[in-house]
């Protein structure tokens, strides 16, 4: 890439994803079959293909298909039975932290790591007290968590494992899927993901008797027409939400590799740029692409929200992805005082994140912009 001090406009806004969405005729035929059934939701055609398509694709035992991933998280807490305590990362999206607020479960905030931004299982142990019943780790930007310390800790402690995966479909760790590991893991397909269904979700577990748990809970709990054997709620995915999550599946793999193919752009533009840095691959790991995260250091000419700024005002809108953590949201700044984390990590890292635009059909050209934006106040390249 040429260092170009001749900035231009671009002429179309950038944002920090776009949603794939397969041609419209194809999906229409999707479409057609559901006007001629009149079946909507509850169990449907689609619904259950999709479930089965996905354990396939996955190569994981169960999958129940929610409405979005929000509803899936509560409901794995309940399936599971959790009470009381749980530990958790601050550095994620709010709705890891609501999911334990509406089951009346105290989230207790550990540290991350650097390396990767997923919660540090060296700090866990600290945090478990009497009251606490499970670890609630999430697979940051699809970076897989430590499963195997994390793992180590539950056992020691007769603990449940329930994996924020939102971010984390299609991620293969030694050639066996992330949403294998712990007790449940949880998906979302909301229109930002990697794999999109409009919204939705879904619960991964490893038996057919929890599967059946979980199914009823999504319905309302009911186990037949006059049979209601929990108090569950209405989190089914319908119809349309399956017939395009089973039209994305075609594409998945291809939208994956152009992911990978534009994160390695980035990588070799962002080369020798002081005070920027990127997440590193993990080894042994099958990466979705799904996040493009930078975290911009001290000795970059800007501060982060500077740089944040000047990418708005030339039509390049990036996230600060996650800022502030979950525990400075004032829902949760109280629980502080009563826990003696030390998240000095998770703060400066969440003070440094800007996540640069990525998807399967971002421009090259508008890659190269942005970076030269990031160059322009660098006096030494």
């Amino acid at each position: 890439m040429s260092n170009n001090n001749n900035l231009i406009d671009v002429i179309k806004p950038v944002y920090v994803t776009e949603p794939f969405l397969p041609p419209l005729e194809e999906f229409q035929e999707y479409l057609r079959e559901i006007w001629e059934n009149k079946w909507l939701t509850n169990n449907g055609q689609f619904h259950r293909e999709f479930e089965q398509k996905l354990c396939e694709f996955l190569g994981v035992p169960y999958v129940s298909l929610f409405a979005n991933g929000t509803l899936a998280l509560i409901t794995a807490l309940q399936a599971l039975r959790i009470t009381g305590e749980v530990i958790t990362t601050p550095f994620s999206f709010v709705a890891t932290a609501h999911a334990l607020h509406w089951n009346g479960i105290k989230p207790v905030f550990c540290d991350i790591e650097q390396a990767h931004c997923t919660i540090d299982p060296d700090k866990i142990e600290p945090l478990i007290t009497p009251a606490t019943s499970a670890i609630l780790p999430v697979h940051v930007y699809g970076h897989p968590c430590n499963v195997d310390a994390i793992q180590d800790i539950a056992d020691m402690y007769g603990l449940k494992v329930i994996y924020d995966a939102a971010h984390a479909f299609g991620v293969r760790v030694n050639g066996t899927s992330i949403c294998n590991f712990g007790d449940l893991s949880v998906l979302s397909f909301h229109a930002t993901k990697v794999l999109t269904t409009f919204e939705g979700g879904a619960i991964i577990c490893h038996n057919e008797k929890m599967k059946k748990r979980i199914d009823y809970l999504k319905n309302f709990g009911i186990a037949g027409e006059t049979t209601v054997v929990g108090p569950g709620i209405n989190a089914k995915m319908n119809e349309f939400q399956a017939a395009l999550g089973l039209l994305q599946l075609k594409y998945h793999e291809n939208n994956r590799n152009k992911r990978q193919r534009n994160t390695n752009i980035y990588k070799e533009y962002l080369n020798g740029i002081d005070g920027i840095r990127y997440l590193d691959e993990m080894n042994n790991t099958y990466h979705n692409y799904a996040y493009f995260p930078i975290f911009v250091q001290d000795d970059y000419a800007l501060t982060r929200d500077e740089l944040y700024t000047k990418m708005k005002q030339n039509n390049i809108h990036l996230r600060r992805y996650f800022y502030p953590l979950i525990s400075e949201f004032p829902t949760y700044r109280s629980l502080q005082s009563s826990v003696s984390a030390d998240l000095k990590t998770a703060k400066r890292i969440s003070e440094q994140v800007l996540c640069l635009p990525i998807s399967p059909n971002i421009d090259v050209e508008d890659i190269e912009f942005i970076v030269s934006l990031l160059r322009s106040d660098v006096s030494n390249i």
